[in-house]
């Protein structure tokens, strides 16, 4: 998985985190039925944005979305419904193109592994009958990924011709368009062209976003390997790029209030809020985050105030006092299982993954524990999640996040002006 929008599951309503992962099962499957097994690895997180917006533009219902899928290792051997249809298949096609033309320049870089000739030459021939299948499954839906192949000519041309002092933004601008083209089309698959506008704006701010934060990620490992790096090329400093970075944001959120969008939250969420959340990690977050996850609509700082309780959820038992004398309320602990019967349960749930992705019994205790990727790969920061995602004032009681707050600038001065 690579990218720069990565939401945590704790910021996420039940609904929307089914959708996240419908598109993301989606895209992979995708990539396997139209361009076999090996494509699965360009599987990325951005790139399910492209299904997420096309699906979220159709005013048809979920079912004409999705599919139920076999089992699969990664869900613990179950079924589950994923995204089906011309979203996932333009999304399949972009993200096996643009994983392609990454490849590409790894090996003209001479970068790790890639400086190894079988490699390098292995690696050439998967990029070659990548582009050509990614242009086939892109034709059927209508869209020339020679817009994308030609980006990544361009910004070849580019880094060669670049001189000190020129602007950063030049060199960002072929991934600019390949990111706006892509996001433009998904208007034209959906039936809405008037959504073609704003969704190129907003795309074009997306890939300046992607490729500054990823050029500030790098640039100390860049500065030490030598490789070369657009912000050390052209002179920026941090404080710019955090300014270009920001700035972004702020314009895709603008562009976002022009768009149609028949269900507006999971697009809201990835696309305002989960590219906040990018910029932070890698500048650190802005001056005004630890007043706005604070605060409350009367203008309270209850910092050790308990969370809210969202709606539906039971609440949390009393504290139950422990020791001799007292005797534990509820069922007992479930036996545990001896080493023996231990060690091939556990072998059982290694091999169907369930052990990584789920929640599970423990196989020697038998206790409920989630999966490793929950507990070790959850990038939540505090988890301090307001209304899911907002953090915009208290949005308990809208039901799914960010709804209250679409096409406001939250968390800009948590002003959202949302009636919650």
């Amino acid at each position: 998985m690579f990218g720069i929008i990565r939401p945590c599951k704790h910021r996420l309503s039940e609904r929307l985190q089914t959708s996240w992962m419908a598109h993301l099962c989606g895209l992979c499957l995708a990539l396997r039925d139209d361009h076999g097994q090996l494509a699965r690895t360009a599987t990325n997180y951005d790139g399910l944005i492209i299904s997420v917006l096309v699906e979220a533009q159709s005013a048809r219902d979920d079912s004409s979305w999705r599919r139920t899928a076999g089992p699969c290792p990664l869900r613990g051997m179950r079924t589950a419904s994923v995204a089906k249809g011309e979203g996932a298949r333009l999304a399949a096609a972009v993200s096996l193109a643009l994983a392609s033309v990454k490849i590409r320049d790894h090996v003209e870089d001479r970068d790790g592994v890639f400086a190894r000739r079988p490699v390098a030459a292995g690696a050439r021939a998967v990029t070659r009958r990548w582009d050509r299948q990614s242009a086939g499954t892109a034709s059927a839906v209508g869209f020339d990924t020679a817009v994308l192949l030609d980006a990544a000519s361009r910004q070849g041309e580019l880094e060669r011709s670049l001189r000190p002092g020129g602007s950063v933004l030049l060199v960002t601008e072929p991934t600019e368009s390949a990111t706006s083209a892509a996001f433009a089309h998904t208007a034209v698959l959906a039936g809405r062209p008037g959504n073609a506008a704003p969704l190129a704006e907003a795309g074009r701010l997306f890939g300046r976003l992607a490729h500054l934060l990823d050029a500030a990620e790098d640039q100390a490992a860049d500065a030490e390997s030598g490789a070369w790096n657009p912000l050390t090329a052209t002179g920026t400093d941090r404080a710019e790029a955090e300014r270009l970075c920001r700035d972004a944001v702020h314009g895709i959120r603008l562009a976002l209030r022009e768009v149609e969008l028949a269900d507006r939250a999971l697009v809201h969420v990835l696309l305002a809020h989960e590219t906040e959340r990018a910029v932070e990690r890698v500048f650190g977050p802005a001056s005004h985050a630890a007043t706005c996850r604070t605060r409350t609509p009367s203008g309270d700082h209850p910092q050790d105030a308990p969370p809210r309780q969202a709606p539906g959820e039971v609440p949390a038992s009393p504290w139950i006092p422990q020791g001799p004398g007292f005797e534990p309320i509820g069922p007992k602990p479930p036996r545990p299982r001896n080493l023996l019967a231990g060690c091939a349960v556990w072998a059982l749930m290694a091999c169907t993954c369930q052990l990584l992705c789920c929640d599970h019994n423990d196989p020697f205790s038998r206790e409920r524990r989630k999966g490793f990727c929950e507990r070790h790969d959850c990038d939540c920061g505090d988890c301090d999640c307001g209304c899911g995602s907002c953090g915009c004032g208290d949005c308990s009681g809208c039901g799914d996040c960010c709804q209250c707050c679409d096409g406001c600038d939250c968390c800009g001065g948590c002003d959202c002006g949302c009636d919650c």
